[in-house]
């Protein structure tokens, strides 16, 4: 028997592989060890492999498809479904071999490894960000605790850190003042690794043809346009703009029934960091385009007088999400809409 459909279920050490054939007897069901996987595939002809999108997923993706299979990625959600008994390894892999043949899966698109890597970036900054606040909540804190107070924000840090240098021994004991002092150091430190990353992300923006169309969308920066670019490698998976704003959880959450729409928060579906990136550019944008003669502008004025700010905000980065599918499934740059 000839297989012609394989589901593998990925992990760290010990992968759990499912094949039939055409009529859907089972040909292969055994566990495979890391690095007995490519010589398995290699001794196969040719196949179908579905297999869940995880962190490793396109690694390994890249490296069957290199040996003449045809891989597909699911998300995980969708292939839940297909699941018919108790959770386990052998039971995930035929539901990822039933999931992969139905006419109705949505996939996700391999990326390429330089694409992984753009968004190592932006998760390499994320995290340096999170760590930056973390610092300067410490600083401020300790401060505080000293009678020194400093306006909120970041940028105020550098005045609050100067200060502590110029604290003489009655304000600030020299023992508090070291300790702040290396955190002021590992502060700094931190600013020189974002701002090196990002200068990464500039180089690879400028050689980047989609990145470049979508930083032609107003209030969208080189950071989101990168992220977008990288993310999105497949536009035409989504029939509409619509369906990438679902995508990214940007629409609200439905619980209809009986011809009766029931529409709640938004789902908050999908990247997380992708939606972030896009609410806080629509925070920003509201701000300027309220007071603009301009078709945006307009559009949030009329919502900001029966709708909170936030509510504003997040249906402008509805707005932009499906712009941004636009820019990439045309292959344009955006255009501004006619003034009336």
């Amino acid at each position: 028997m000839k297989t012609i459909t394989i589901g593998i279920l990925l992990a760290k050490s010990v992968f759990q592989i499912h094949g039939v054939d055409a009529e859907g007897c089972v040909t292969i069901k055994r566990n495979l060890r890391r690095t007995e996987v490519l010589k398995s595939f290699e001794a196969l002809a040719p196949c179908l492999v579905g297999m869940e999108a995880c962190a490793m997923a396109h690694f390994w993706a890249r490296e069957i498809s290199a040996l003449g299979h045809d891989v597909w990625l699911m998300p995980p959600s969708y292939v839940k479904a297909n699941l018919r008994r108790q959770k386990n390894d052998a039971a995930d892999a035929e539901a990822i071999c039933e999931a992969v043949t139905r006419p109705s899966m949505r996939f996700v698109p391999m990326k390429s490894a330089e694409r992984q890597g753009v968004l190592m970036l932006h998760r390499t900054r994320d995290l340096l960000v999170r760590q930056r606040t973390m610092l300067i909540n410490a600083i401020r804190g300790h401060c505080a605790e000293f009678g020194m107070i400093a306006p909120q924000g970041a940028r105020r840090s550098a005045d609050l850190i100067e200060r502590v240098r110029q604290a003489d021994g009655s304000l600030l004991p020299d023992l508090a003042r070291s300790a702040l002092l290396m955190l002021a150091g590992q502060l700094d430190a931190l600013a020189a690794q974002i701002h090196a990353i990002e200068r990464q992300l500039m180089v690879w923006h400028r050689q980047d043809e989609a990145s470049q169309r979508l930083a032609t969308i107003p209030g969208v920066g080189i950071i989101t346009a990168t992220a977008l670019a990288a993310s999105v490698t497949d536009p035409s998976l989504f029939q509409s703009g619509r369906e990438f704003a679902a995508f990214l959880g940007l629409v609200p959450r439905q619980n209809s029934s009986g011809g009766k729409d029931r529409l709640g928060r938004i789902s908050k579906m999908g990247d997380g960091y992708l939606r972030k990136l896009l609410v806080v550019r629509a925070t920003s944008v509201i701000r300027c385009a309220a007071d603009n003669a301009t078709t945006i502008g307009a559009w949030v004025r009329s919502l900001m007088e029966h709708k909170p700010s936030r509510v504003v905000t997040v249906a402008m980065a509805n707005k932009t999400a499906r712009i941004v599918w636009a820019v990439l499934a045309r292959g344009e740059v955006y255009r501004a809409p006619a003034t009336s």
